[in-house]
């Protein structure tokens, strides 16, 4: 399958199921493309293929789970200021770091923006000291405190110009962030956890594979392949796993322009605006963190939006600041991905 030109108009309907419908949801069983393919109209062996088909061409940048790292562990948003000639240079550094999945340039004078996940804060803030005394640059400290909405699934077979043009609206709530989160794993869990942070294997039985490459381990005695369906319901129930499904590349799906925006809402009515913000359909994130005035940081809520096109991006915070939130803002246009993955962790037991 080739991404030139449009993909989209050379995709049947099948696809286009299995692309849209299958961001989250995707079935724990023992042969969960028997599911999917029941939903989408085909059998387990297409459904699968398709599936591989669609991630070898990098429509899916992975199968498998999307960790949330403020509930399993410790995570930050953090920012540098690098100086334009050692801009590669510190790059470098900061990417080097296991634990850093997703490091973007913004246009900003804050200029390069990267998100820490380790399994605990003791390490996070570790790595973040090595970070400032590695590059010589400033470390702008950014932890979740409140999740209002963050969810990157959405339909992509579309004619809409920003993300969720077609809903009306998303669910939404305010789920307060510890610093100091952990997600009192077992040994089991936390080894599922790292086994899947890459996604999972890809085949009809991935369920099955996990459990096989587990035991192989060594670390566990036999792991019967229910083992591993019930550590995932209940990784699910526990919100250690935000969903299970492809991961789409919104990139590769046109969806290549995005904005994070920072507000400055008085604090008194942070709650009810985040609430208000997150459940529009086109706020793809919504969430508070806290100002850093030693820094000349005085935003507390930041929302992104995802376009088609740069200038429905803006017309769409135009409106969030009309609407909205009538307060100063910067708008900090994604300029070049530097590194994005999933979470990833070295240990989730200390």
């Amino acid at each position: 399958m080739s991404l030139e030109g449009d993909w989209r108009e050379r995709i049947d309907d099948v696809d286009a199921r299995l692309i849209d419908e299958f961001q989250s949801d995707f079935p724990v069983e023992e042969r969960p493309f028997r599911a999917v393919a029941d939903a989408i109209g085909t059998d387990e062996a297409d459904a699968f293929d398709r599936m591989r088909t669609l991630l070898d061409a990098g429509v899916f940048r992975r199968f498998g789970a999307v960790l949330n790292p403020p509930v399993i562990g410790s995570s930050t948003l953090a920012a540098v200021s690098a100086p334009d000639d050692r801009f590669d240079e510190v790059a470098a550094v900061i990417n080097g770091y296991q634990q850093v999945n997703h490091n973007y340039r913004r246009d900003h004078e804050w200029n390069m923006w990267f998100v820490v996940t380790a399994g605990s804060r003791a390490k996070r803030d570790e790595i973040l000291a090595e970070i400032e005394a590695r590059t010589g640059c400033e470390v702008l400290d950014l932890p979740m405190l409140t999740d209002y909405y963050i969810d990157l699934e959405f339909p992509v077979v579309n004619d809409d110009r920003f993300a969720r043009e077609s809903l009306e609206s998303t669910d939404v709530s305010a789920t307060r962030i510890s610093e100091s989160a952990t997600g009192d794993l077992s040994a089991f869990d936390a080894d599922l956890l790292l086994a899947i942070q890459d996604g999972f294997p890809v085949s009809t039985t991935p369920y099955r594979d996990l459990a096989r490459d587990l035991e192989a381990t060594g670390d566990h005695d036999t792991v019967a392949v229910d083992d591993v369906l019930a550590a995932i319901d209940r990784l699910l129930d526990a919100n250690c796993i935000k969903r299970i499904g492809c991961v789409v590349n919104h990139v590769v799906t046109g969806f290549r322009n995005n904005c994070m925006v920072v507000w400055s809402v008085p604090d008194d009515d942070l709650d009810a605006r985040g609430e208000r913000v997150g459940a529009l359909p086109y706020v793809t994130l919504c969430y508070h963190r806290p100002r850093r005035p030693d820094l000349d940081w005085e935003y507390n809520l930041f929302t992104m939006i995802h376009g088609r096109d740069a200038d429905v991006v803006d017309a769409k915070i135009d409106e969030l600041a009309t609407d909205h939130l009538p307060y100063e803002h910067e708008r900090l246009y994604s300029t070049e991905t530097l590194k994005q993955t999933g979470a990833q962790y070295e240990d989730l037991m200390n």
